[in-house]
C-alpha cells in the first residue's frame, strides 16, 4: 500500500472534479478533461493501445510491463485489461504501473466508467480492488483473475519514477496537457521515463508539444507524429533506440527452505509469477514461530521514520489482501494498542495523524473509549487500529502452500555447481534438491547456512486457553507489551521475550509470567480465566541489530536469497516481502520502492 513520497508531497489532496451533462469528468484543478467526450474508450484504444503496438508488442512474452503517467479514471488501464484478457499470450503476466498525484475515489471512478456498460464486468473487478482511500505512496492491486498486477504510486511523478524499480515495455503518457500541467512533463519526469524503460520500449501520448518531442528525442527515443483521434489532429508515438527485448529466459527452478509464514508466502508469490517452487521443511508447516493458533497482524508504529512507517502500512495492506483470499484465515479485524509509557500519549497523537493511514483507520482513544472497547476499565488511552487483524496461522499456511510441492528434509549444506546452480544437501550427505535459486526462510533455524547475517535468537512462549464462552472475552485482540488474540474456541495471550535463549521447551514459570502480564492490564479477564487450564508453546524468533528484516540476495553468493529476521512481525511482513523476493528472482517489477528495499538488503551489515 504505502511508502511515502518526500514530506512536501506527503499530504496531497484528492481529485477535484466537475461533471459535464454527458457524465464526463473534468479536473477543476487543471481545467482539463479526463477523456474525449466523443468516445473516450475509442480514443484510449487508438492513442495508447495502438500507439504502443498492442497486442503485437507482447506476442511471445511471458511478462509485459506497462507504465502510465496519470491514472485518472482508470480508463486506460481498463481498456488495456480488456485487450489483455482477449489477446494475452499463453502463460503471460501483465504488470501495470501508474502514477497519480490527485486520485479519484472509487465512486467517482465508477461514475466516469459507467459510460461503457459493455465493460461492466471488468469495471466491477477493477473497482472492487480500488482502495477505500488512496494515501501517499505505493499501492498494489492484484487482479488475479487476469494474471495482472497494478501498482499505483500516489504522489509526484518525478519522485515515483525515481523510486520505482521496474522497467516498462510500454508507456502511456496521459497527464493533463503540458500547458496546464507542466510538472508532469518536466525534464525530471522524462529522465525517469527513459531510465525506467526496457530495451526497445514503446511510448504513446496525445500531445505533440515541441518540448515533449525534443525531450523524448534527447533521451534516445525515435519520435513520430501520427494522425490524431477525434478533434485532435495529431498524436505521438515513440520507440527507445536499441535492441528489442530479448526472448524470455527459461524460468528458474527455485527451492525455498522453510515452511513457516515467510517461506509459504514467498512460495505462493513465486507461483503467482508463474514459477514452480519446491519447499523444503524438516518438520512441517508452522513447526517454528508460525505455529500458534492465532497471531496478531499489526504494524510497527514509527513516528520519526516515514519510510519505515510506510513499509509497515504497505505490509499490512498486502497481508490483508493475501490472507483475505484464504477462507477462514482472517479471524477478526481491529486491534487495540494501549499506551505503555507516559510519552506514548503524544506519540500516539502523532501516529493517528500520519497521512499514510486512511481517515478513520488509526483512531485515537482516551481511557474511557479504550475501556469500552476492552470490556473492562483501564486507566490509559490507546489506538484503535482498524486495519490490523488476527490471523489463523494453520489456515493461512495451508492456503498458501496448497498445490506446492513440500519435501521433508533438513538442509545441512549448500554446494554450488559449475553450471551456476545450487545443490541442497541433507545431514546424511544426500542431495535433497538442485535449483537455480535458493531462498532461506528459516527464521532462527539453520543459522549456519548464512553465518554472515547478524541474527539473534529471541525465545517467546505464549499460552492459550480453550473456551467457547464469548462473554469471557468480548475483545478479540489487544496489545500493550503483552497481547491477546481470540480464535474460534480459545484465547491466546503472552508472550515472553528472552534474548539469546534457544530452548523451545515449555516452561511452567513462563506460563505464570504470561498470566501475570495479562492480569496487570486486564485483571477482570485474567480472573475469568483462572480456572481454565492453559496450553503453552515456545518458539525462537530471529531479530537483527536494527530490528528490520533481511530480504534480498546474499552478497557474493549468486542465486542465494534470504527472508529472515522478521522478529515478532512475521505475519504482517511476510506476504509483502515474499512478493518482493519473488519479483527479484522472476525479473518482475517489485512492490517496494527502491530506497525501502535497500534498507532491508543483507549487505547492509
Amino acid at each position: 500500500m504505502i511508502t511515502p513520497p518526500p514530506e512536501d508531497t506527503a499530504d496531497r489532496p484528492r481529485a477535484v472534479l466537475e461533471w459535464a451533462d454527458d457524465g464526463a469528468p473534468r479536473s477543476s484543478r487543471f481545467g482539463d478533461v479526463y477523456f474525449s467526450r466523443e468516445d473516450g474508450l475509442a480514443e484510449t484504444r487508438a492513442v495508447f493501445l495502438e500507439g504502443c503496438g498492442l497486442p503485437d508488442a507482447w506476442a511471445g512474452c511471458d511478462r509485459f510491463v506497462v507504465g502510465e503517467l496519470g491514472l485518472g479514471t482508470g480508463l486506460n488501464q481498463l481498456a488495456l485489461l480488456d485487450l489483455w484478457r482477449r489477446k494475452r499470450p499463453n502463460g503471460g503476466r501483465l504488470h501495470l504501473f501508474s502514477i497519480e498525484a490527485y486520485p479519484m475515489t472509487a465512486a467517482e471512478a465508477a461514475r466516469a466508467l459507467a459510460a461503457w456498460p459493455d465493460l461492466a464486468d471488468l469495471t466491477r473487478l477493477f473497482l472492487d480492488a480500488w482502495p477505500e482511500a488512496w494515501t501517499p505512496g505505493f499501492h498494489r492491486i492484484d487482479l488475479r483473475g487476469l494474471d495482472a498486477t497494478l501498482d499505483v504510486a500516489v504522489g509526484d511523478a518525478a519522485w515515483a519514477l525515481d523510486v520505482w524499480d521496474g522497467r516498462a515495455d510500454a508507456w502511456f503518457l496521459d497527464g493533463f496537457s503540458p500547458a496546464l500541467n507542466p510538472e508532469m512533463w518536466s525534464d525530471a519526469v522524462l529522465d525517469g521515463v527513459a531510465a525506467r524503460s526496457a530495451p526497445g520500449a514503446r511510448l504513446a501520448t496525445f500531445t505533440v508539444a515541441g518540448a515533449v518531442r525534443r525531450g523524448l528525442a534527447d533521451r534516445g527515443f525515435v519520435v513520430e507524429k501520427k494522425p490524431g483521434y477525434g478533434r485532435k489532429r495529431e498524436r505521438l508515438e515513440a520507440r527507445l533506440i536499441g535492441a528489442d527485448r530479448s526472448a524470455p529466459e527459461p524460468r528458474p527452478c527455485v527451492a525455498v527452505i522453510g515452511a513457516g509464514i515467510a517461506g509459504a508466502s514467498t512460495a505462493r508469490a513465486l507461483v503467482d509469477l508463474g514459477l514452480t517452487p519446491v519447499v523444503i521443511e524438516m518438520q512441517g508447516p508452522g513447526a517454528g514461530a508460525s505455529g500458534f493458533p492465532a497471531g496478531l497482524v499489526t504494524p510497527r508504529l514509527d513516528v520519526g521514520d516515514t519510510q519505515l512507517a510506510g513499509l509497515f502500512a504497505q505490509a499490512l495492506a498486502a497481508a490483508k489482501a493475501v490472507y483475505g483470499r484464504i477462507p477462514g484465515a482472517i479471524l477478526s479485524e481491529g486491534v487495540v494498542q494501549l499506551e505503555q509509557t507516559a510519552r506514548d500519549a503524544v506519540r500516539f497523537d502523532r501516529l493517528a495523524e500520519q497521512p499514510i493511514w486512511a481517515p478513520g483507520h488509526m483512531l485515537r482513544l482516551d481511557a474511557a473509549q479504550a475501556s469500552e472497547r476492552l470490556g473492562e476499565t483501564v486507566d490509559v488511552g490507546g489506538l484503535a487500529m482498524t486495519d490490523a487483524f488476527v490471523v489463523a496461522p494453520p489456515t493461512a499456511l495451508a492456503g498458501l502452500l496448497e498445490g506446492i510441492e513440500l519435501r521433508r528434509a533438513r538442509v545441512a549444506n549448500l554446494i554450488g555447481t559449475e553450471a551456476g546452480r545450487w545443490r541442497l544437501i541433507d545431514e546424511d550427505g544426500l542431495e535433497v534438491a538442485e535449483a537455480d535459486a535458493v531462498i532461506q526462510a528459516t527464521g532462527w533455524g539453520l543459522a549456519e547456512l548464512a553465518p554472515e547475517l547478524p541474527l539473534r535468537p529471541v525465545r517467546g512462549q505464549a499460552d492459550w486457553v480453550q473456551t467457547d464462552d464469548v462473554t469471557v472475552a468480548p475483545l478479540r485482540a489487544a496489545a500493550w507489551g503483552g497481547y491477546l488474540a481470540a480464535f474460534p474456541d480459545g484465547l491466546l495471550f503472552g508472550a515472553t521475550h528472552d534474548r539469546d535463549d534457544t530452548s523451545a521447551e515449555i516452561r511452567p514459570e513462563d506460563s505464570l509470567r504470561n498470566r501475570a502480564t495479562l492480569a496487570a492490564r486486564l485483571p477482570r479477564l485474567a480472573g475469568s480465566l483462572h480456572d481454565h487450564a492453559s496450553t503453552g508453546r515456545a518458539a525462537i524468533r530471529a531479530t537483527t541489530p536494527d530490528r528490520l528484516p533481511v530480504c534480498g540476495a546474499l552478497p557474493g553468493r549468486d542465486g542465494l536469497y534470504v527472508l529472515r529476521g522478521l522478529g515478532s512481525r512475521g505475519h504482517a511482513l511476510a506476504p509483502l516481502l515474499g512478493q518482493q523476493l519473488a519479483a527479484t528472482i522472476a525479473g518482475a517489477p517489485p512492490p517496494l520502492p527502491r530506497p525501502v528495499a535497500r534498507r532491508l538488503r543483507p549487505d547492509r551489515f
